[in-house]
């Protein structure tokens, strides 16, 4: 691993990591309060046209809360190791705090969008409802829009 680099948390950051922890809490409030109202079969997969192709166990509604905490969590410790990321440029003296800089806020919003995501399909799952056709579309847009702003932000770093 590269060398130890502190990053400082900014109001960016706690405000994102907070939206996704009162989506990660609201989830779960909502599905454990609204648990005797969700059915015994819910949707446990969607196709890309936001139609369900597979129906599951009521059960199955927990997946997507945690696997949205395991990568919160995961998101969460990477950000404290920018010294471990791929940065895609030669990292300086001169650039490296703009450079992690840059990179955490790119983590800690994906966390928003991934985690917001994985929340919209939980509680779609205990309505028992298709995907919006929006969806899909969105989701990636915000997903890989997020990326290629960041990067190119990135890009004008070269030093």
């Amino acid at each position: 691993m590269k060398d130890r680099f502190i990053i400082k948390k900014t109001k960016y950051d706690i405000f994102m990591n907070s939206i996704c922890f009162i989506l990660l809490i609201g989830v779960f409030l909502y599905l454990i309060l609204n648990w005797s109202n969700i059915p015994d079969k819910i949707p446990g997969h969607y196709n890309a046209l936001g139609t369900v192709d597979r129906w599951g166990d009521k059960n199955e509604i927990w997946l997507c809360p945690i696997i949205s905490v395991l990568f919160y969590i995961a998101l969460s410790v990477l950000e404290r190791f920018p010294g471990a990321w791929n940065t895609g440029i030669q990292v300086t003296e001169k650039n490296r705090e703009q450079v992690y800089r840059l990179l955490k806020n790119m983590l800690v919003t994906l966390k928003v969008i991934v985690v917001a995501d994985f929340v919209f399909i939980s509680v779609n799952s205990a309505l028992t409802k298709p995907m919006p056709a929006w969806f899909l579309p969105v989701f990636l847009i915000l997903l890989f829009g997020t990326i290629v702003i960041f990067i190119s932000k990135l890009l004008k770093l070269r030093t």
